[in-house]
């Protein structure tokens, strides 16, 4: 079985190509930072993953990843070899991106953006309407109103 799970930060906004040929497809290439669990000496450190989506994903990695962002990524990983300018032949390694989703909140992004010195695009996910009561209290959810219950059809 070929299976990874990644959670980690892009380290720069994606690098988006597409293919030639008569149905053009999406490549996404990208850089993952993905924190060790286990530290030396109190020192934090990262492996440096590269991965790559394609169709779809890549995508929706150009429309919405940025420098930053933390998702998790279920792929595979796929290995493969070219022969680069000089005639030596290179190997490869990558994660092919299966599934990409987000790994935090918008407004947790947009603290963590606005300590650094980011600013958040404004109205960047055409997906949102407007701000919920408790959108005031940064939590990410939405407030679910009294006697909703009665209304589920299941319970």
């Amino acid at each position: 079985m070929n299976k990874v799970i990644l959670m980690g930060r892009l380290t720069r906004d994606p690098d988006v190509r597409y293919s030639q040929g008569e149905s053009a497809t999406a490549v996404a290439r990208f850089t993952l930072a993905v924190d060790r669990r286990f530290r030396r000496d109190g020192d934090t450190s990262a492996d440096f993953i590269g991965c790559v989506a394609f169709g779809r994903q890549a995508e929706f990695a150009e429309k919405y990843l940025r420098q930053g962002t933390k998702v998790v990524l279920t792929g595979r990983i796929q290995t493969g070899s070219y022969t680069n300018r000089d005639g030596q032949k290179v190997y490869t390694t990558d994660v092919v991106a299966e599934d990409l989703e987000f790994a935090e909140s918008k407004a947790a992004a947009a603290e963590r953006g606005a300590s650094a010195g980011f600013q958040p695009q404004q109205n960047s996910n055409p997906f949102q309407s407007a701000p919920t009561p408790s959108a005031a209290a940064g939590d990410g959810f939405m407030n679910i109103p009294d006697g909703i219950d009665e209304e589920l059809p299941f319970s």
